[in-house]
């Protein structure tokens, strides 16, 4: 199978995205835990689909995932794909019941994560993940979680946004000058960083979980267009919004990691009725909608199963009829400005 790809360019560097990327957080356990030969399974259908592009973090599985990674990728031509992990966040040894993310990551190494987001930080991190990871390089690294949902007030996420810009922003742009990276950005559930972001350094790409989707569109308020303006491409993670938006509306339904509330049930399910009126399911439609926008250069659902990695591969291969999303708009289902074609 071959997939639709998009190449972006900026500061003279260009990168050759599939369209349907790999967001790996559920190869480091998220939830479940699977075991290597599964998660080999699923990483191995994804190459033979077609998929070219991976995203990782020290965080997934506290190493795990990149680990994972590193005995997939052993072998490959190191040109054959886009590879992007994140910083912000060193992993440390601890004792058991200190571990990060008990009850979220499982079967995962006993470590205890560390926000550092300093120039050293930063550079520490690179190194410990090119390990894990097996590789001589990275083409994307994105500064992770710095947003309010991470560090709980915007007063501290504030502390920490200058921290980076004081320092480990002079990291990232040493690593993209010298042709360590070849772009560099964050990956955060929240919009409104990425803007502050934007606007006070030079940033490449960003991977916006959750926030640009058939339920959430306020992204086009400012930040998108402020995107296009600069030529800043987008990863969209989260298409599903962690679950409804694949699974439908149905009870105990999943909504930013939490039971969906019925506001966002109800919405679902006029989302869908419209969807099953043109013969497209909700979840083809989900993974659609984002790519319509110009500045986005791939959609990175997670596969924690072979079927998950199947229906992934087969929504990226479906055309939605412009009727349908006529059809939202006239409804008041989806914003009158979002892009459709």
């Amino acid at each position: 199978m071959t997939l639709s790809t998009r190449a972006w360019q900026r500061t003279g560097n260009t990168l050759t995205f599939t369209e349907l990327g790999f967001g790996t957080a559920p190869l480091g356990n998220l939830y479940r835990a699977i075991s290597d030969d599964e998660a080999q399974a699923i990483l191995d259908l994804a190459w033979s689909g077609g998929v070219r592009y991976y995203d990782t973090a020290p965080l997934y599985g506290l190493g795990l995932s990149e680990t994972r990674l590193n005995r997939f990728l052993r072998g490959k031509n190191r040109d054959d794909y886009v590879l992007s992990t994140k910083v912000g966040r060193l992993l440390r040894a601890c004792g058991a019941d200190d571990r990060t993310g008990i009850g979220k990551w499982f079967d995962v190494p006993t470590r205890q994560e560390v926000y550092d987001y300093s120039y050293d930080g930063i550079m520490r991190s690179l190194e410990f993940s090119l390990e894990r990871l097996g590789v001589d390089r990275v083409d994307i690294l994105y500064v992770h979680d710095i947003d309010i949902a991470n560090h709980g007030t915007k007063t501290q996420r504030d502390t920490h946004v200058n921290v980076l810009m004081d320092g480990g922003y002079n990291a990232l742009i040493e690593l993209r000058d010298q042709g360590v990276v070849e772009a560099i950005g964050a990956g955060v559930n929240e919009w409104e960083v990425c803007q502050i972001l934007a606007e006070r350094g030079d940033f490449d790409l960003f991977l916006l979980a959750g926030r640009y989707t058939l339920l959430e569109q306020e992204a086009l308020e400012s930040f998108l267009p402020l995107c296009e303006a600069r030529g800043i491409g987008i990863v969209i993670g989260g298409p599903y919004n962690s679950g409804i938006l694949a699974s439908g509306p149905r009870p105990g339904a999943f909504y930013n990691y939490d039971p969906a509330p019925e506001p966002i049930l109800e919405k679902v399910r006029q989302l869908e009725a419209v969807c099953q009126s043109h013969d497209v399911s909700l979840v083809e439609a989900a993974f659609q909608f984002p790519l319509m926008h110009p500045s986005v250069v791939a959609v990175i659902p997670g596969g924690q199963s072979m079927a998950q990695m199947q229906s992934n591969l087969g929504v990226a291969e479906v055309n939605v009829p412009a009727a349908l999303w006529a059809d939202l708009k006239k409804q008041g289902l989806m914003r009158e400005d979002a892009p459709t074609a």
